[in-house]
């Protein structure tokens, strides 16, 4: 009776090929003999990347019957253990009997939910096919379990909500062009992008109740699933305001101890430690991402305060509800973003702050290479004065003077003390090409 359900999901899966999706800006790799992991955010598309890797399978003329995908988020899958996974192997080969196991290509969606999986994924791999991608939605599907679980097999395709060339993508809006007409297009597309939601399913939906519905629906399944589930929290109230904190002084410092003393006061019942805890799972189910402050002294730099920057702009504004100087946040948290997806694996950001303050120091391995400032506008004098003397500051700080400043719609470039400042407007900033696949993935080792 199994065999007959997972039969009938293969051929189901097989029969939507090819599949009907927007492409992505990042491919995950075909045909290169590893375990392709897909970590990243609920609802971030980490499906739709695979189902993209088997439209380029089919277009290198792999035959659909060499496809096995198998969703564990069927109903009817939910009672199987470890050892009945076998039976996922064995229905196909039933199907196909003249097809080699070493020629298919398995893609495990939601596998998390089967106990044990990792250990049937190993032997797979080890024994019979080299071609293996996984997803999950949940935490136990984290980088750092999965390179765990999998004994450092995979090659980690860490996946996003949509950057703006790829939101531009989905609303039908060229970025290839530049006539007036179409920069008015990409200014008018990279507002909105710069307060809403970037999470596929949330770019397709035009109600903009929907979208909210939607939204406070990720963050409640975060908080109760990926946090207190899987890490075993019990007093899942004092998370959810511990996170709304974070998401609250988004862009500045964030001092878990001034968090703690305000709880305290509140008469909430929590640990220091526990804090603490929780703002390392947060980064690890990839709510947020965090970085240091830039030091010469690795001691110094672990005891100074992080920044924490959301993986949406638009969930936070759900969650948080829109505030009148969100404009500016929106723009550092968006810059940050895109920062992040187009590192490469030996590179770090960190903030600057001494007398003044830089929002972004670039660093690829012992060298500084590019300082960034993000501001909604040079044109009032104070604020320039301050962008700039940041930039100089920690330019002299760090020997670098490849020197940025990004505003919503300004564009310049002079010299100050010297040293030439370069300023653009972050919808031009976000389209700048990305400079390969290769550096969205994690430096995990490929294993042997």
């Amino acid at each position: 009776m199994r065999k007959d359900i997972i039969k009938s999901l293969i051929a189901l899966r097989q029969n939507d090929i090819p599949f009907d999706v927007v492409e992505r800006d990042v491919k995950l790799p075909i045909n290169r003999q590893k375990i392709i992991t897909v970590p990243g955010v609920r609802r971030c598309g980490k499906s739709t990347m695979m189902e993209i890797a088997i439209n380029n399978l089919v277009k290198e003329s792999v035959p659909k019957r060499n496809i096995l995908w198998i969703g564990f988020d069927d109903e009817r899958l939910f009672n199987m253990s470890s050892d009945e996974l076998d039976d996922v192997i064995v229905s196909y080969m039933e199907m196909f009997p003249d097809v080699q196991i070493k020629d298919v290509h398995m893609f495990f969606d939601e596998i998390q939910l089967i106990k044990g999986w990792e250990y049937f994924v190993l032997r797979i791999y080890k024994s019979y096919c080299k071609n293996i991608y996984i997803c999950g939605s949940n935490a136990a599907m984290l980088s750092s379990e999965l390179g765990s679980a999998l004994r450092g097999y995979p090659l980690e395709y860490e996946t996003y909500p949509l950057s703006f060339n790829e939101f531009c993508r989905f609303n039908g809006i060229a970025t290839d062009v530049f006539l007036e007409q179409d920069k008015a297009r990409l200014k008018n597309a990279f507002e909105e992008y710069n307060h809403t939601s970037a999470f596929p399913e949330i770019v397709l939906t035009r109600s903009k109740s929907e979208q909210l519905k939607l939204l406070h629906g990720y963050f409640d399944t975060m908080i109760l699933r990926d946090l207190a589930e899987h890490y075993n929290i019990r007093n899942t109230g004092v998370v959810r305001y511990f996170i709304k904190r974070i998401m609250a002084n988004l862009t500045k410092p964030t001092s878990i101890n001034a968090i703690y003393n305000d709880i305290k006061s509140q008469g909430l019942k929590v640990s220091k430690d526990d804090l603490y805890l929780w703002s390392d799972y947060a980064c690890n189910v990839f709510m947020f991402v965090r970085i240091p402050r830039y030091s010469h002294s690795l001691a110094k730099e672990h005891k100074s305060l992080d920044k924490y920057y959301c993986i949406d702009n638009g969930l936070r504004g759900a969650v948080l509800m829109p505030q009148s100087n969100d404009n500016g946040k929106n723009l550092e948290n968006t810059v940050f973003m895109e920062l992040y997806r187009r590192r490469q694996p030996s590179d770090k950001i960190s903030y600057y702050q001494g007398k003044s303050e830089c929002d972004f120091v670039i660093q690829r391995e012992d060298r500084v290479v590019h300082l960034i400032q993000v501001t909604w506008s040079m044109e009032d004098k104070e604020t320039r004065e301050r962008e700039l003397n940041g930039l100089l500051e920690a330019s002299s700080a760090t020997g670098c003077s490849t020197l940025l400043v990004i505003t919503d719609d300004e564009e310049d470039c002079f010299k100050v003390d010297g040293k030439s400042v370069n300023v653009i407007p972050a919808w031009k900033w976000l389209l700048l090409a990305n400079e390969g696949e290769d550096k969205t993935r994690r430096n995990v080792p490929d294993g042997s």
